[in-house]
């Protein structure tokens, strides 16, 4: 008679003496992607200070600043976020200028900043 059938006998049977230690989780920040705003010839400098009010919520001063920066610079961030916010907020700028008939291009790139 094989006492491998009964359980109390089998090598490796664990009778709940077995110290379990749980994983924590691994979490990792997720990356992070600046919107960035590229210059052209023709969008009124007005309508690039209105647009970062609107779908960046930034003062009117700081607005004009960044407008400043992609005037001289020929780019100019905008905000940092989450890919998914990042691309979503690059579409709805593109949308809008071209709804207003101006050639504006809204871009997003990764960053390795996490604060703006």
């Amino acid at each position: 008679m094989s006492k491998m059938n009964d359980h109390n006998h089998v090598p490796y049977f664990d009778h709940g003496d077995t110290a379990v230690q749980e994983a924590k989780p691994q979490i990792k920040e997720p990356s992070m992607y600046q919107v960035v705003l590229l210059n052209d010839d023709y969008t009124p400098m007005d309508f690039v200070v209105e647009l970062l009010e609107l779908f960046f919520y930034h003062s009117r001063e700081k607005a004009t600043k960044i407008m400043l920066d992609i005037h001289h610079a020929g780019k100019g961030v905008c905000g940092i976020y989450t890919e998914d916010v990042a691309a979503t907020k690059a579409t709805l700028v593109n949308e809008y200028s071209q709804s207003n008939q101006h050639p504006l291009r809204c871009e997003f790139e990764p960053c390795n900043q996490k604060e703006f």
